[in-house]
């Protein structure tokens, strides 16, 4: 069985109950489709053959309406069953992509373009609904309800009986041969869908760049090519969908013709068999003519679901493979507490770290201890190991040798949300949603009140900031493009703010602003450092100085520790990095 095949069997087991449901209620709906054929060819024999009276068959007539009214009642509820099947697979697969999104962390994801991640979460989970909601029940449906019309045409007329047996067949048989080109038309048409959503997210992305660089006009054009090679590919499985329709049509008419023929010669007494000996009257006849067609709807309607199956594992070759590359992590088996504990202290000791790619190491026998309550700022030049660090201790990636202990127990041994919710982390830079001001300071904890979170951006400066005319209700916009650099930043500070996390971590929090801002950052970080432990990463030595204590990192490695001025005095690697920005200081 192939990956994809055996995916969706794995999750069969999350709909059982609403399939089985759904498949009871088609079968009834059959049961009532050969009770309405029974009836309504009795009735036409009692009128015009016997001449039976309006009072004679009124009580069948009401027994015909009730048959129609409970075969539409199956039929809805049957709907209503394969759609709950659906929500529920779905919704299974959305919560699963969206876990190990989460447990994987930011890094593996930034691996990968967006549009395809969006377009599997919503369109190819999408594409899972024919196949659970129609295709699965149908599957059986078209076993058992044509089984019982043929063993119920056989009691009356073997050779009627034996058409419909012959003929049957066929139809899954061609539904096989052409659904298996669909699955191929299928499967390219996705992958076709994906690129064209990746290349159009880029564009949009890139718009400013085009602009200014004048390409704008070729990026369309090729967004026009993309587009019209999925237009040609979608139109390519609709006419499979389309040209499929037709045959399996073409022969459940034939099909039915043969019924016809064979109950028209009989009652013109040129063929005299079929029948067990029994004479052919209209009754017979029209009951067998009216099976005719609910014989072969079943088989019809898994024809064209078939093409819902062809979808779904398109789909499903897609996101198996994305589920199998971001595997769950197991969570550790003790999650000590750490509440009640007023500051945390970190330990690293002998950490290191390869990315793979690379010839050497992002972190080499790493050695660093942050004390309870302590400033760290950690300075050093680019690819020095720094961000490394920083996300090892966020959890976004797994620790390949060494430990980290926090308060004196292993950070492995720690759930990894029990862990987060004792830190605030500002970014360098954060990301603010489509929302309110608001909305993005309490994102943490939506049981924060007005009047916090409003407290918590008069820490973080953020209600002195001009250009707010509606306070905290003012719109972020799209990631931020309606604040300024200084404005997203102080954002992120009130975040940490109204968390009031133990631990802060800091990565270049005042990165890219000008004196002003980061005067007042630096002023807001000394009212949020009181009683928590902050780690602080940095370029900018003048930030670095407000620090208790500074350690300098090289090539996977703290080569020095201490104040501004024991580091200085040391006249080492620290002392280095503060002539060289005093020299481009006074070049600008």
């Amino acid at each position: 069985m192939s990956p994809p095949r055996a995916w969706l069997q794995s999750l069969h087991p999350h709909c059982r109950r609403t399939v089985a449901l759904t498949i009871i209620l088609a079968a009834s709906g059959g049961v009532c489709a050969v009770a309405q054929a029974a009836l309504l060819a009795h009735i036409l024999h009692a009128a015009v053959i016997e001449g039976a009276g309006r009072e004679e068959l009124l009580h069948f007539f009401a027994a015909l309406a009730g048959v129609v009214l409970l075969r539409s009642l199956l039929g809805w509820g049957r709907e209503l069953s394969g759609q709950r099947a659906s929500t529920l697979v779905r919704r299974f697969v959305r919560a699963q992509l969206l876990q190990r999104f989460n447990a994987a962390g930011p890094l593996p994801l930034l691996e990968r373009q967006t549009a395809p991640l969006a377009s599997s979460v919503i369109e190819r989970v999408e594409a899972l609904h024919g196949y659970f909601a129609q295709y699965l029940p149908q599957r059986v449906v078209a076993l058992i309800v044509p089984t019982m019309i043929i063993l119920v045409a056989f009691s009356v007329s073997w050779a009627v009986g034996l058409i419909f047996l012959l003929t049957a067949p066929l139809i899954p048989a061609l539904m096989v041969m052409i659904g298996r080109g669909a699955e191929n038309l299928s499967q390219k048409n996705f992958q076709l869908l994906s690129r064209m959503s990746a290349h159009f997210l880029d564009t949009l992305q890139g718009l400013a760049t085009l602009k200014l660089f004048l390409r704008s006009r070729d990026e369309a054009e090729r967004i026009a090519v993309s587009s019209d090679e999925y237009r040609k590919g979608t139109m390519a499985v609709l006419r499979v969908a389309f040209l499929s329709s037709a045959v399996l049509e073409f022969f459940t008419s034939v099909a039915i013709a043969m019924t016809a023929v064979f109950l028209g010669l009989s009652y013109l007494h040129f063929l005299d068999f079929g029948l067990y000996g029994n004479q052919l009257t209209l009754c017979t006849g029209l009951f067998l003519l009216l099976l005719a067609p609910d014989v072969y709807l079943p088989l019809r309607e898994l024809g064209t679901h078939f093409h819902a199956r062809a979808d779904a594992l398109g789909a499903a070759d897609e996101l198996s493979a994305l589920l199998a590359d971001l595997p769950v992590q197991p969570l550790p088996a003790a999650s000590p507490r750490m509440a009640g504990q007023p500051s945390v202290a970190v330990e690293f000791r002998h950490v290191s770290q390869h990315y793979a790619g690379r010839t050497k190491p992002a972190l080499d026998d790493l050695c660093l201890t942050v004390r309870a309550g302590e400033w760290l700022a950690i300075v050093g030049a680019s690819g020095a190991g720094k961000t490394t660090l920083l996300n090892l201790l966020l959890g976004f990636l797994p620790l390949q040798q060494g430990e980290i202990l926090v308060n004196g127990r292993s950070l492995a041994d720690l759930n990894p949300d029990l862990w987060r919710s004792h830190l605030a982390w500002v970014p360098q830079q954060p990301h603010l949603f489509f929302g309110s001001l608001a909305d993005n300071i309490g994102l943490g904890n939506p049981e924060l009140t007005g009047a916090q979170i409003a407290a918590a951006a008069q820490q973080a400066g953020l209600q002195q900031s001009a250009g707010l005319l509606s306070g905290l209700n003012t719109g972020a916009g799209e990631q931020g493009n309606r604040l300024s650099g200084g404005q997203i930043r102080r954002v992120a500070l009130a975040r940490a703010f109204a968390k009031a996390a133990p631990l802060l971590l800091l990565d270049e929090p005042t990165a890219g602003l000008d004196l002003e801002n980061e005067r007042l950052i630096m002023t807001s970080l000394e009212r949020l450092r009181q009683g928590k432990t902050v780690i602080m990463l940095t370029h900018r030595l003048d930030t670095a100085r407000h620090a208790d204590r500074i350690a300098v990192m090289a090539a996977g490695a703290v080569v020095e520790q201490g104040t501004h001025d024991q580091l200085l005095a040391g006249n080492g690697v620290y002392a280095g990095l503060v002539l060289v920005t005093e020299r481009a200081t006074e070049v600008s």
